[in-house]
């Protein structure tokens, strides 16, 4: 089949992403577009980002305090609506029924149109919970839409219409995001506890800021020339709809 290109707006997005800035960094300026048109974008962070450092003597309790406030402040910047955090232990987040069963309650509550997160196949991936999170994605859109799961939780059975994975291995969908990287931008750096680790941002503060822009750029335009009929920002995912 053909790429497609720009899903009509929905109503309420949710975006799961393994650690806090994971979701600015696979669709930010989708979400920032979204939201700008009226849509209701969730945020759904899985684990508590206590291993984002490189400092071997970094105060773990305030990095972790520190991680939910840069995440709030990036979902502001993005206009989302609201963030979940579930504070898993970074680096230690498992496909178990407890973890399936809690996604399954915030896709239930939230009621998505469009539910956004890892692509769980990528090939050669290295970080254990990115692959967890988006099994966990999937897991939980299908618990969510069936009513004999986790019947426990009182809750309205819920099926979104889409699915779009982000860092996937194979895609074959693009969001036209032309306005909408510098916001992208500005929440990952919200991420100010990321900068040396992630961002590549650390002794000539201003130069490597701007080579950080310049990349975020430089990826979404080399998206956009891998799509049908867009020509100038892009962000790319795989789509699948038969959920």
């Amino acid at each position: 089949m053909p790429p497609t290109h720009d899903l009509a707006v929905p109503a309420r997005a949710l975006a799961i992403g393994a650690h806090p800035d994971d979701i600015e960094f696979g669709c930010g300026a989708t979400l920032a577009k979204w939201a700008t048109q009226g849509c209701l974008v969730h945020l759904l962070v899985l684990t508590d980002g206590s291993k984002g450092t490189w400092d071997a003597q970094a105060n773990i309790t305030a990095l972790v305090a520190r991680r939910q406030t840069e995440q709030h402040d990036a979902a502001s910047i993005l206009n989302a609506s609201q963030v979940h955090m579930l504070d898993y232990i970074d680096g230690e987040l498992e496909v178990s029924l407890a973890a399936r069963a809690q996604v399954c309650s915030v896709i239930r509550s939230t009621q998505p149109d469009v539910v956004l997160g890892h692509d769980p196949w990528k090939q050669y991936r290295l970080h254990p919970d990115h692959h967890a999170a988006g099994q966990l994605t999937l897991d939980g859109i299908v618990a969510a839409r069936d009513p004999h799961f986790f019947r426990e939780q009182d809750l309205q059975r819920h099926r979104p219409s889409a699915l779009l994975l982000f860092e996937a291995q194979v895609q074959d969908h693009f969001e036209s995001v032309d306005g909408f990287i510098d916001h992208k931008v500005a929440a990952l750096l919200a991420h100010v506890s990321q900068y040396e680790s992630t961002h590549g941002i650390a002794n000539d503060r201003e130069a490597q800021t701007e080579s950080f822009r310049a990349g975020i750029r430089a990826q979404a335009l080399s998206a956009a020339k891998a799509a049908p009929h867009l020509t100038a920002a892009a962000e790319a995912f795989k789509l699948i709809t038969e959920l």
